[in-house]
């Protein structure tokens, strides 16, 4: 790393620290505690030469197959390359490049993260309610990207917009909640409730209240009563489909949603995580179906839980991965993929990092 990019990534943590970490947000209190400092960091694996090296290459995947409107998409040659999902691509994408430390309007990527960031903008302000993407997966992922893209931009004028549109987006999540706790497909409180949409839309209304929006207590209450009561598998000890019973998916992202939510320390927490260790299922491609999905949520369960479980965690990781990468620094498997895997791939390799507020303890 040059001295350039040195500087300015210590100039970026600072402002996180500042404005982020230290804010006098008492919506944050339960969830802010103490950074992955001192000795304990010392402990925790730091980023390797080889996922350096991969995630690089996966940033320079990520810049070659950008669409021409600034967005990520699954691909689709009858739409001339772009396809369908570009919230959520567009969105992990962008956070792919933060967790390394790139923003809109700085470096070497700056252009390319600009065009990303006004196309989500101009998505959001065609929207007469705020709402966009195919699913309430895309809201959530939306949210994130503006929380952790809130002031980090080259230009002063784009933090207005960014925070109408968070504000919009929040409101949205909000009304959207269940009487009983939990989020599904659409944007509607009738909706019904699904564990993993729960999960994605929780991290990001986490993400958000990190940033300093007004998330109710009321919301956190009613999301930790559905997770413990009606989404745990006492038998399994995690977490699944309303009734269905253990997935591990369900179980990452509804471990992760849980410790934002301040429930880190209770016993149906800890027996998930110890579940996600020794699920024989866990690292294996072929047997976790939804395992770049599942990791995503993981990686960051295990930061959550602590140096010891995060220490174990991320070198495994981080090989399995590496060894995934496709020659041309993407994480698809085929063509018509889904637009997520590369960019979440870069963020749990990233995890070292810690510059995104939301995936720090």
């Amino acid at each position: 790393m040059n001295d350039l990019k040195m500087n300015y990534l210590t100039t970026v943590l600072c402002f996180f620290t500042t404005c982020f970490i230290a804010g006098p947000l008492s919506a944050q209190e339960e969830t802010a505690g103490n950074p992955l400092v001192g000795e304990a960091e010392a402990e925790a694996p730091e980023l390797t030469e080889e996922a350096e090296k991969a995630i690089e290459r996966g940033l320079k995947f990520l810049i070659s197959s950008q669409n021409k409107d600034g967005s990520w998409s699954s691909a689709d040659p009858e739409k001339g390359g772009g396809g369908g999902y570009a919230i959520a691509g567009t969105s992990l994408g962008l956070m792919a490049f933060m967790v390394e430390g790139h923003f809109p309007g700085f470096g070497p990527y700056g252009k390319a993260l600009d065009r990303a960031k006004d196309y989500l903008l101009k998505r959001s302000k065609d929207s007469p309610s705020g709402a966009m993407g195919v699913k309430m997966y895309e809201i959530g992922l939306f949210t994130i990207a503006m929380s952790e893209l809130w002031g980090m931009t080259s230009d002063p004028e784009d933090n207005k917009e960014i925070q109408v549109a968070l504000e919009r987006i929040v409101e949205v999540i909000l009304r959207s909640q269940s009487p009983l706790g939990g989020w599904r497909y659409a944007p509607r409180p009738d909706a019904g409730q699904d564990t993993s949409v729960t999960a994605m839309v929780f991290v990001s209304l986490a993400s958000a209240r990190e940033a300093g929006v007004l998330v109710p207590a009321e919301t956190i209450e009613r999301l930790t009563g559905y997770l413990r009561d009606q989404a745990f598998d006492e038998q399994r000890g995690g977490f699944g489909y309303q009734g269905k019973g253990y997935t591990i998916a369900c179980t990452a992202g509804g471990v992760y949603a849980a410790q934002l939510a301040g429930n880190r320390d209770t016993e149906w927490v800890s027996a998930a995580i110890n579940s996600l260790e020794n699920d024989p299922k866990m690292f294996s491609r072929k047997d976790n179906g939804h395992f770049y999905y599942s990791h995503y949520y993981a990686m960051q369960a295990m930061v959550q839980a602590g140096e010891e479980h995060y220490a174990k965690w991320y070198p495994k990781i981080r090989d399995s991965l590496i060894a995934l990468q496709q020659p041309n620094g993407s994480w698809q498997e085929k063509e018509l993929d889904y637009p997520h895997k590369t960019p979440m791939s870069i963020i749990i390799l990233g995890t070292p990092n810690r510059y995104i507020p939301v995936y720090q303890r």
